[in-house]
Protein backbone atom coordinates (compact mmCIF):
# COMPACT_ATOMS: atom_id res chain seq x y z
CA UNK A 1 0.00 0.00 0.00
CA UNK A 2 2.91 2.42 0.67
CA UNK A 3 5.76 2.68 -1.62
CA UNK A 4 8.21 4.17 0.82
CA UNK A 5 11.40 3.09 2.43
CA UNK A 6 11.16 1.20 5.66
CA UNK A 7 11.85 2.39 8.85
CA UNK A 8 14.45 0.96 11.31
CA UNK A 9 15.92 1.03 15.27
CA UNK A 10 18.65 3.85 14.79
CA UNK A 11 17.37 7.17 15.03
CA UNK A 12 17.84 10.74 14.51
CA UNK A 13 15.70 13.09 16.45
CA UNK A 14 14.88 16.34 15.40
CA UNK A 15 13.21 18.55 17.61
CA UNK A 16 12.48 22.60 16.82
CA UNK A 17 11.53 25.39 19.44
CA UNK A 18 9.08 28.05 17.93
CA UNK A 19 8.75 31.44 19.43
CA UNK A 20 4.48 30.29 19.62
CA UNK A 21 4.38 29.00 23.20
CA UNK A 22 1.40 26.25 22.43
CA UNK A 23 3.64 25.06 19.27
CA UNK A 24 6.71 24.11 21.60
CA UNK A 25 7.46 20.57 22.86
CA UNK A 26 9.36 19.07 25.83
CA UNK A 27 12.89 17.45 24.13
CA UNK A 28 12.89 15.44 26.98
CA UNK A 29 10.09 14.06 26.50
CA UNK A 30 10.52 13.37 23.31
CA UNK A 31 13.87 11.18 24.37
CA UNK A 32 11.28 9.28 26.93
CA UNK A 33 8.98 8.67 23.70
CA UNK A 34 11.78 7.63 21.75
CA UNK A 35 12.50 5.24 24.10
CA UNK A 36 9.91 3.76 25.16
CA UNK A 37 8.75 2.82 21.39
CA UNK A 38 12.06 0.90 21.60
CA UNK A 39 14.23 3.04 19.00
CA UNK A 40 17.86 3.75 19.58
CA UNK A 41 18.54 7.38 19.31
CA UNK A 42 21.77 8.06 17.63
CA UNK A 43 21.91 11.94 17.70
CA UNK A 44 19.34 14.88 18.54
CA UNK A 45 19.01 17.76 16.18
CA UNK A 46 17.75 20.77 17.29
CA UNK A 47 16.77 24.60 15.98
CA UNK A 48 14.77 27.20 16.64
CA UNK A 49 12.41 28.98 14.30
CA UNK A 50 9.60 31.64 14.37
CA UNK A 51 7.11 29.28 12.25
CA UNK A 52 7.71 25.95 10.27
CA UNK A 53 8.18 26.08 6.24
CA UNK A 54 5.22 24.84 4.42
CA UNK A 55 7.41 22.30 2.13
CA UNK A 56 10.26 20.61 4.41
CA UNK A 57 9.06 22.05 8.29
CA UNK A 58 12.65 22.97 8.72
CA UNK A 59 14.86 24.96 6.44
CA UNK A 60 17.08 23.51 4.05
CA UNK A 61 19.89 24.22 6.30
CA UNK A 62 18.88 22.24 8.71
CA UNK A 63 17.51 19.67 6.26
CA UNK A 64 21.38 19.33 5.27
CA UNK A 65 22.49 19.11 8.83
CA UNK A 66 20.00 15.89 9.39
CA UNK A 67 20.85 14.77 5.96
CA UNK A 68 24.79 14.87 7.30
CA UNK A 69 23.39 13.41 10.71
CA UNK A 70 21.73 10.42 9.30
CA UNK A 71 24.87 9.66 6.89
CA UNK A 72 27.28 9.89 9.51
CA UNK A 73 25.72 7.22 11.70
CA UNK A 74 24.10 5.49 9.61
CA UNK A 75 20.29 6.34 10.47
CA UNK A 76 17.36 4.55 8.96
CA UNK A 77 14.31 7.18 10.07
CA UNK A 78 14.28 10.46 11.24
CA UNK A 79 11.87 10.87 13.99
CA UNK A 80 10.35 14.64 14.25
CA UNK A 81 9.09 16.00 17.97
CA UNK A 82 6.33 18.00 15.66
CA UNK A 83 3.05 17.05 14.02
CA UNK A 84 4.09 17.09 10.12
CA UNK A 85 1.46 17.72 7.47
CA UNK A 86 1.13 15.01 4.69
CA UNK A 87 2.79 16.54 1.87
CA UNK A 88 5.72 17.55 4.63
CA UNK A 89 6.31 13.96 5.84
CA UNK A 90 6.63 12.69 1.80
CA UNK A 91 9.17 15.86 0.59
CA UNK A 92 11.53 14.91 3.56
CA UNK A 93 11.38 11.28 3.20
CA UNK A 94 12.24 11.81 -0.59
CA UNK A 95 14.96 14.25 0.23
CA UNK A 96 16.38 12.39 3.49
CA UNK A 97 15.63 8.75 0.97
CA UNK A 98 14.65 7.12 4.82
CA UNK A 99 11.71 6.68 6.74
CA UNK A 100 10.57 9.70 8.47
CA UNK A 101 7.55 9.86 11.57
CA UNK A 102 6.10 12.82 13.34
CA UNK A 103 5.49 12.49 16.93
CA UNK A 104 1.44 11.71 16.17
CA UNK A 105 3.31 8.43 14.77
CA UNK A 106 5.43 7.91 17.29
CA UNK A 107 2.62 7.76 19.89
CA UNK A 108 0.53 5.80 17.51
CA UNK A 109 3.11 3.18 17.42
CA UNK A 110 3.95 2.85 21.04
CA UNK A 111 0.14 2.46 21.84
CA UNK A 112 0.20 -0.32 19.10
CA UNK A 113 2.73 -1.97 21.16
CA UNK A 114 0.98 -1.51 24.27
CA UNK A 115 -2.22 -2.65 23.39
CA UNK A 116 -3.71 -5.93 25.01
CA UNK A 117 -7.40 -6.49 24.69
CA UNK A 118 -9.72 -7.13 21.46
CA UNK A 119 -11.24 -2.83 22.22
CA UNK A 120 -7.65 -1.91 22.85
CA UNK A 121 -6.35 -3.21 19.30
CA UNK A 122 -9.16 -2.53 17.74
CA UNK A 123 -8.75 1.06 18.57
CA UNK A 124 -5.38 1.46 17.91
CA UNK A 125 -6.27 0.17 14.37
CA UNK A 126 -8.64 2.71 14.22
CA UNK A 127 -6.60 5.41 15.14
CA UNK A 128 -3.29 4.28 12.79
CA UNK A 129 -6.38 3.88 9.92
CA UNK A 130 -7.77 7.68 10.39
CA UNK A 131 -3.97 8.96 10.33
CA UNK A 132 -2.77 6.92 7.74
CA UNK A 133 -5.62 7.86 5.16
CA UNK A 134 -4.34 11.07 4.47
CA UNK A 135 -0.64 9.89 3.80
CA UNK A 136 -1.30 7.33 1.43
CA UNK A 137 0.65 8.06 -1.39
CA UNK A 138 0.91 6.52 -5.01
CA UNK A 139 2.59 2.77 -5.11
CA UNK A 140 2.16 -0.51 -7.17
CA UNK A 141 2.32 1.65 -10.06
CA UNK A 142 2.45 -1.51 -12.44
CA UNK A 143 -1.01 -2.48 -10.81
CA UNK A 144 -2.33 0.85 -12.50
CA UNK A 145 -5.90 0.26 -14.38
CA UNK A 146 -6.35 3.76 -15.87
CA UNK A 147 -4.01 3.59 -19.05
CA UNK A 148 -4.29 6.56 -22.15
CA UNK A 149 -3.62 5.21 -25.28
CA UNK A 150 -5.84 2.99 -27.86
CA UNK A 151 -7.63 0.58 -26.75
CA UNK A 152 -6.75 1.12 -22.86
CA UNK A 153 -8.88 4.28 -22.27
CA UNK A 154 -12.44 3.31 -19.78
CA UNK A 155 -13.45 3.56 -16.74
CA UNK A 156 -10.84 1.76 -13.83
CA UNK A 157 -9.88 2.66 -10.66
CA UNK A 158 -6.47 3.23 -9.52
CA UNK A 159 -3.97 1.64 -6.89
CA UNK A 160 -4.32 4.86 -4.66
CA UNK A 161 -8.34 5.12 -5.04
CA UNK A 162 -8.50 1.22 -4.55
CA UNK A 163 -6.39 1.62 -1.07
CA UNK A 164 -8.67 4.82 -0.05
CA UNK A 165 -11.62 2.21 -0.76
CA UNK A 166 -10.34 -0.76 1.53
CA UNK A 167 -9.49 1.87 3.84
CA UNK A 168 -12.63 3.59 4.54
CA UNK A 169 -14.69 0.05 4.89
CA UNK A 170 -11.89 -1.07 7.22
CA UNK A 171 -12.66 2.18 9.28
CA UNK A 172 -16.75 1.51 8.73
CA UNK A 173 -15.73 -2.13 10.51
CA UNK A 174 -13.92 -1.21 12.79
CA UNK A 175 -16.10 1.41 13.99
CA UNK A 176 -19.15 -0.66 14.41
CA UNK A 177 -17.32 -3.24 16.60
CA UNK A 178 -16.51 -0.17 18.66
CA UNK A 179 -20.16 0.77 18.86
CA UNK A 180 -20.75 -2.37 19.83
CA UNK A 181 -17.95 -2.58 22.77
CA UNK A 182 -19.32 1.14 24.03
CA UNK A 183 -22.60 -0.33 24.24
CA UNK A 184 -21.56 -3.38 26.07
CA UNK A 185 -20.16 -0.72 28.44
CA UNK A 186 -22.82 1.20 29.19
CA UNK A 187 -24.70 -1.79 30.07
CA UNK A 188 -22.33 -2.29 32.76
CA UNK A 189 -22.45 1.31 33.94
CA UNK A 190 -25.73 1.25 34.01
CA UNK A 191 -25.65 -1.81 36.44
CA UNK A 192 -23.41 -0.11 38.54
CA UNK A 193 -25.48 2.55 39.33
CA UNK A 194 -28.58 0.49 39.75
CA UNK A 195 -26.78 -0.75 42.50
CA UNK A 196 -25.53 2.36 43.79
CA UNK A 197 -21.71 1.74 43.08
CA UNK A 198 -19.20 5.02 42.60
CA UNK A 199 -16.84 5.17 40.16
CA UNK A 200 -13.34 6.85 40.81
CA UNK A 201 -11.44 7.20 37.94
CA UNK A 202 -7.34 7.35 38.01
CA UNK A 203 -6.23 10.06 35.38
CA UNK A 204 -2.83 11.81 34.84
CA UNK A 205 0.11 12.60 32.82
CA UNK A 206 1.45 9.96 31.59
CA UNK A 207 4.16 7.86 33.77
CA UNK A 208 3.27 9.54 37.06
CA UNK A 209 2.27 6.24 38.93
CA UNK A 210 -1.29 5.68 38.17
CA UNK A 211 -0.53 2.02 37.98
CA UNK A 212 1.37 1.55 40.35
CA UNK A 213 -1.44 3.16 42.65
CA UNK A 214 -3.94 1.39 41.67
CA UNK A 215 -2.01 -2.03 42.41
CA UNK A 216 -1.29 -0.48 45.82
CA UNK A 217 -4.90 0.25 46.52
CA UNK A 218 -6.63 -2.47 44.67
CA UNK A 219 -3.54 -5.69 44.98
CA UNK A 220 -3.60 -5.97 41.63
CA UNK A 221 -0.80 -7.54 39.18
CA UNK A 222 -1.68 -4.24 36.11
CA UNK A 223 1.47 -3.93 34.33
CA UNK A 224 3.25 -1.04 35.63
CA UNK A 225 6.73 0.54 34.44
CA UNK A 226 8.65 3.87 34.00
CA UNK A 227 7.51 4.64 30.74
CA UNK A 228 5.17 6.40 28.52
CA UNK A 229 1.99 5.05 27.89
CA UNK A 230 2.47 1.61 30.19
CA UNK A 231 -1.04 1.27 30.52
CA UNK A 232 -3.52 0.95 27.35
CA UNK A 233 -6.30 -0.96 28.11
CA UNK A 234 -8.68 0.63 31.14
CA UNK A 235 -8.60 -1.99 34.02
CA UNK A 236 -11.41 -1.47 36.55
CA UNK A 237 -11.17 -3.21 40.20
CA UNK A 238 -13.48 -3.07 43.18
CA UNK A 239 -12.75 -1.59 46.33
CA UNK A 240 -14.54 -1.07 49.60
CA UNK A 241 -13.94 2.08 51.15
CA UNK A 242 -14.42 3.41 54.96
CA UNK A 243 -18.23 4.74 55.99
CA UNK A 244 -18.82 4.40 52.02
CA UNK A 245 -18.44 0.87 51.12
CA UNK A 246 -17.64 -0.95 47.58
CA UNK A 247 -16.32 1.56 44.80
CA UNK A 248 -14.79 0.47 41.39
CA UNK A 249 -11.50 2.13 40.77
CA UNK A 250 -10.31 2.29 37.27
CA UNK A 251 -6.79 2.76 36.03
CA UNK A 252 -7.03 4.66 32.45
CA UNK A 253 -4.80 5.42 29.60
CA UNK A 254 -2.14 8.16 30.42
CA UNK A 255 -2.64 11.62 29.02
CA UNK A 256 0.03 14.21 27.25
CA UNK A 257 0.68 17.11 25.56
CA UNK A 258 -0.93 17.34 22.54
CA UNK A 259 -2.25 14.08 22.11
CA UNK A 260 -3.46 13.41 18.50
CA UNK A 261 -7.13 13.87 18.21
CA UNK A 262 -7.41 10.86 16.52
CA UNK A 263 -6.19 9.29 19.31
CA UNK A 264 -8.70 10.96 21.58
CA UNK A 265 -11.51 9.87 19.17
CA UNK A 266 -10.90 6.49 18.38
CA UNK A 267 -10.20 5.82 22.67
CA UNK A 268 -13.99 7.36 23.03
CA UNK A 269 -15.19 4.83 24.38
CA UNK A 270 -12.67 3.97 26.87
CA UNK A 271 -12.25 7.65 28.04
CA UNK A 272 -16.31 7.60 28.99
CA UNK A 273 -15.27 5.51 31.94
CA UNK A 274 -13.72 8.59 33.13
CA UNK A 275 -17.04 10.90 31.85
CA UNK A 276 -18.87 8.95 33.99
CA UNK A 277 -17.09 8.84 37.12
CA UNK A 278 -18.35 9.93 40.36
CA UNK A 279 -14.64 11.41 41.36
CA UNK A 280 -11.35 11.85 39.46
CA UNK A 281 -8.21 11.24 41.02
CA UNK A 282 -5.52 13.19 39.35
CA UNK A 283 -2.44 11.71 40.03
CA UNK A 284 0.37 14.00 39.95
CA UNK A 285 4.18 13.21 39.72
CA UNK A 286 5.43 15.91 42.33
CA UNK A 287 9.38 15.07 41.21
CA UNK A 288 8.62 16.16 37.88
CA UNK A 289 9.30 19.84 37.51
CA UNK A 290 7.14 20.23 34.66
CA UNK A 291 4.46 19.21 36.51
CA UNK A 292 2.47 22.53 36.05
CA UNK A 293 2.43 22.60 32.87
CA UNK A 294 1.51 18.51 32.67
CA UNK A 295 -1.85 19.67 35.14
CA UNK A 296 -2.38 21.99 32.76
CA UNK A 297 -2.40 19.78 29.75
CA UNK A 298 -4.03 16.68 31.61
CA UNK A 299 -6.84 19.41 32.44
CA UNK A 300 -6.80 20.34 28.51
CA UNK A 301 -7.85 16.69 27.71
CA UNK A 302 -10.51 16.38 30.46
CA UNK A 303 -12.27 19.43 28.70
CA UNK A 304 -11.77 17.90 25.61
CA UNK A 305 -13.57 14.79 26.67
CA UNK A 306 -16.35 16.79 28.95
CA UNK A 307 -15.14 15.33 32.48
CA UNK A 308 -14.44 18.70 33.45
CA UNK A 309 -17.04 19.45 35.59
CA UNK A 310 -16.46 15.89 38.00
CA UNK A 311 -14.88 16.83 41.63
CA UNK A 312 -11.13 15.73 41.37
CA UNK A 313 -8.41 14.96 44.11
CA UNK A 314 -5.31 15.60 43.42
CA UNK A 315 -3.05 13.08 44.42
CA UNK A 316 0.73 14.30 44.71
CA UNK A 317 2.59 10.96 43.86
CA UNK A 318 6.71 9.78 44.21
CA UNK A 319 6.44 11.36 47.42
CA UNK A 320 9.58 9.12 48.55
CA UNK A 321 11.91 10.80 45.88
CA UNK A 322 11.81 14.19 47.62
CA UNK A 323 13.73 15.21 50.90
CA UNK A 324 12.22 15.92 54.20
CA UNK A 325 8.36 15.55 53.30
CA UNK A 326 6.02 13.53 55.12
CA UNK A 327 2.64 12.29 53.69
CA UNK A 328 -0.19 14.83 54.44
CA UNK A 329 -3.64 15.75 53.23
CA UNK A 330 -4.57 19.63 52.50
CA UNK A 331 -7.75 20.89 52.49
CA UNK A 332 -9.63 24.08 51.26
CA UNK A 333 -11.30 26.97 53.44
CA UNK A 334 -14.47 25.12 53.27
CA UNK A 335 -12.12 21.63 54.62
CA UNK A 336 -12.70 19.56 51.77
CA UNK A 337 -10.20 17.27 50.50
CA UNK A 338 -8.49 19.03 48.16
CA UNK A 339 -4.59 17.20 47.85
CA UNK A 340 -2.91 14.08 49.39
CA UNK A 341 0.85 13.59 49.34
CA UNK A 342 1.59 10.17 48.88
CA UNK A 343 4.15 7.39 47.51
CA UNK A 344 1.99 4.67 45.75
CA UNK A 345 5.83 2.60 45.40
CA UNK A 346 6.63 2.68 49.50
CA UNK A 347 3.21 2.74 50.59
CA UNK A 348 3.01 5.82 51.87
CA UNK A 349 0.40 8.35 52.88
CA UNK A 350 -2.87 5.87 51.57
CA UNK A 351 -4.71 5.39 55.17
CA UNK A 352 -5.03 9.59 53.92
CA UNK A 353 -6.02 9.02 50.83
CA UNK A 354 -8.59 6.28 51.71
CA UNK A 355 -10.02 9.05 54.06
CA UNK A 356 -10.02 11.64 51.69
CA UNK A 357 -11.72 9.65 48.92
CA UNK A 358 -14.39 8.45 51.34
CA UNK A 359 -14.86 12.20 52.40
CA UNK A 360 -15.28 13.48 49.02
CA UNK A 361 -17.63 10.23 48.26
CA UNK A 362 -19.97 10.29 51.03
CA UNK A 363 -22.31 13.00 51.04
CA UNK A 364 -23.88 12.34 54.25
CA UNK A 365 -22.87 9.96 57.15
CA UNK A 366 -25.12 8.60 59.84
CA UNK A 367 -23.23 8.16 62.72
CA UNK A 368 -24.89 7.88 66.02
CA UNK A 369 -27.00 4.61 67.83
CA UNK A 370 -30.33 3.54 66.65
CA UNK A 371 -32.35 1.65 69.20
CA UNK A 372 -34.12 -1.05 67.14
CA UNK A 373 -37.54 -1.93 68.02
CA UNK A 374 -39.19 -6.08 68.73
CA UNK A 375 -39.38 -5.96 64.58
CA UNK A 376 -36.27 -4.60 63.81
CA UNK A 377 -33.86 -8.17 63.20
CA UNK A 378 -34.39 -7.65 59.44
CA UNK A 379 -32.95 -4.05 59.48
CA UNK A 380 -30.49 -5.68 62.17
CA UNK A 381 -29.04 -8.01 59.94
CA UNK A 382 -28.99 -5.93 57.21
CA UNK A 383 -27.08 -3.68 58.73
CA UNK A 384 -24.32 -6.21 59.61
CA UNK A 385 -24.48 -7.02 56.33
CA UNK A 386 -23.53 -3.65 55.30
CA UNK A 387 -20.82 -3.72 57.99
CA UNK A 388 -22.03 -0.40 59.24
CA UNK A 389 -22.40 -1.57 63.00
CA UNK A 390 -19.66 -0.81 65.48
CA UNK A 391 -20.72 -1.75 68.44
CA UNK A 392 -24.11 -3.53 69.72
CA UNK A 393 -25.23 -3.18 73.23
CA UNK A 394 -28.21 -4.19 75.49
CA UNK A 395 -30.28 -1.23 77.74
CA UNK A 396 -32.08 -1.66 81.08
CA UNK A 397 -35.12 -2.02 79.33
CA UNK A 398 -34.10 -5.32 76.91
CA UNK A 399 -33.92 -3.03 73.75
CA UNK A 400 -31.32 -3.49 71.39
CA UNK A 401 -28.54 -0.45 70.35
CA UNK A 402 -26.86 -0.38 67.43
CA UNK A 403 -23.71 1.93 66.99
CA UNK A 404 -24.02 3.23 63.20
CA UNK A 405 -21.50 4.45 60.76
CA UNK A 406 -22.62 4.69 56.94
CA UNK A 407 -24.13 6.47 54.06
CA UNK A 408 -27.54 8.12 54.63
CA UNK A 409 -28.52 6.85 51.62
CA UNK A 410 -27.54 3.41 52.51
CA UNK A 411 -29.17 3.89 55.59
CA UNK A 412 -32.51 4.63 54.29
CA UNK A 413 -32.25 2.39 51.69
CA UNK A 414 -31.94 -0.34 54.46
CA UNK A 415 -34.76 0.83 56.16
CA UNK A 416 -36.97 0.78 53.57
CA UNK A 417 -35.98 -2.92 53.14
CA UNK A 418 -36.80 -3.47 56.44
CA UNK A 419 -40.30 -2.68 55.89
CA UNK A 420 -40.19 -0.40 58.92
CA UNK A 421 -41.66 3.24 59.78
CA UNK A 422 -38.51 5.15 59.54
CA UNK A 423 -40.12 7.73 61.63
CA UNK A 424 -40.88 5.40 64.64
CA UNK A 425 -37.02 5.04 64.63
CA UNK A 426 -35.03 6.44 67.66
CA UNK A 427 -31.93 7.04 66.12
CA UNK A 428 -29.27 9.30 68.68
CA UNK A 429 -26.47 11.11 66.99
Amino acid sequence: MFDRPDAGERAILVHIDFSAEDEREDPNEFKELVKSAGVEMVDLVVGSRHFPTPKYFIGTGKLEEVEASKQLHEADVVLFNHALSPSQQRNLEAALECRVIDRTGIILDIFAQRARTHEGKLQVELAQLEYMSTRLIRGWTHLERQKGGIGLRGPGETQLESDRRLLRARIKTISARLDKVKKQRDQGRKARMRADIPTVSLVGYTNAGKSTLFNTVTQSGVYAADQLFATLDPTLRRIDLPDVGPAILVDTVGFIRHLPHKLVDAFRATLEETCNATLLIHVIDCNDPDRRDNIEQVNHVLAEIGADTIPVLKVYNKLDLLEDREPRLDRDEDGVPQRVWVSAQAGLGLDLLYDAIAELLGEELVHGDLVLPHAGGKLRALLYEQNAVQSESTNEQGMTSLSLRLQKADYDRLVRMSGLNPDELELIS
